[in-house]
């Protein structure tokens, strides 16, 4: 049994940004930072399936590819990379590149790593905030400039390079060929209501991702029989004796707690093991305030719209 208000990691990059407000009042002038991993307090604790990150870029990252369970293991380590973003910002012409335009040979992909055509054949499509993109092991994938995302994966940091621009860092050719689907991707499932509360983005074998909308004032319990991560995307609240706000996040495991929503309301983005969404994660506890009555309607009209 945990609750914990989760630290975070920083990690630089030559793709990050200085300023991550609002996520993070965190100064990045002198070294840019490209992702803040979310990890336990308890540092003896078990370590964690699933790894929630926030990603800042203002430039492309590389071309690269994440092994599946079977590669992974047989080149010695525990586990693959499947991954899932959340899009909660972009820049006008924001984009990500998710599989390939046609479908290469071993042949052909190898080439394309030489000779810096794997660029022009990855398939960029135009991003916008609240855009959810499914991202499976073996898949080659890109993130563009001026995105801010959340990302849920697989607790792993095998990553192999196809093209980085220019940036002089390490090529994983033989890695990249064996562990790639060079091809376009297949169509992704589109999110599923729950509840008016409870959103599905993405059910997957590694993960389940949502997105929960709670009503201004209003009261819930939260349930959890696995790792479960929680984090807040806007308005605030209250989890379990902790005040959350926007960039907070907290991990749970085997435990009940409560959730209080604030004056604006509270959403966040929950991510735990799947593949199949938990039934009772989320229950309302009732007794809303008078004035959380006269402003609900206002909110969920304005969540609908965000979500079509």
């Amino acid at each position: 049994m945990a609750i914990e208000h989760a630290s975070v990691q920083v990690v630089r990059k030559p793709w990050g940004v200085a300023d991550l407000r609002p996520w993070r009042s965190i100064d990045g002038s002198h070294e840019a930072i490209g992702e803040l991993w979310f990890q336990r307090v308890d540092k003896d604790a078990p370590r964690p399936a699933l790894l929630l990150k926030l990603l800042f870029t203002s430039e492309p990252l590389s071309i690269q590819v994440h092994p599946d369970d079977a590669f992974a293991r047989g080149i010695g380590l525990p586990n693959g990379k499947t991954e899932a973003w959340y899009i909660l910002s972009a820049a006008p012409g924001a984009r990500v590149a998710v599989g390939l335009k046609r479908h290469l040979t071993p042949q052909e992909l190898r080439a394309s790593i030489r000779d810096g055509s794997i660029a022009s054949l990855t398939q960029w499509r135009a991003v916008a905030k609240g855009d959810v993109i499914f991202v499976p092991a073996g898949t080659i994938h890109a993130i563009g400039a001026g995105i801010v995302l959340a990302e849920i994966q697989q607790q792993s940091d095998a990553t192999f390079r196809l093209f980085d621009y220019g940036r002089r860092r390490e090529l994983h050719e033989d890695n990249a060929v064996a562990a790639s689907e060079a091809g376009p991707v297949r169509a992704q499932p589109d999110p599923r209501r729950l509840t008016a509360a409870r959103t599905v983005l993405v059910a997957s074998q590694h993960f389940v991702l949502e997105r929960v909308d709670l009503l201004p004032n209003s009261n819930w319990a939260l349930n959890t029989d696995r790792e479960t991560w929680i984090l807040v995307i806007d308005g605030s609240g209250r989890i379990a004796s902790t005040d959350m706000t926007v960039g907070d996040a907290m991990f749970m495991e085997v435990d009940r707690t409560g959730i209080e929503a604030g004056p604006d309301g509270m959403s966040g983005l929950v991510a735990y093991p799947g593949p199949d969404p938990s039934a009772s994660l989320l229950q309302d506890g009732g007794a809303r305030t008078a004035k959380s009555a006269e402003t609900s309607a206002v909110y969920l009209n304005e969540i609908v719209e965000v979500q079509t």
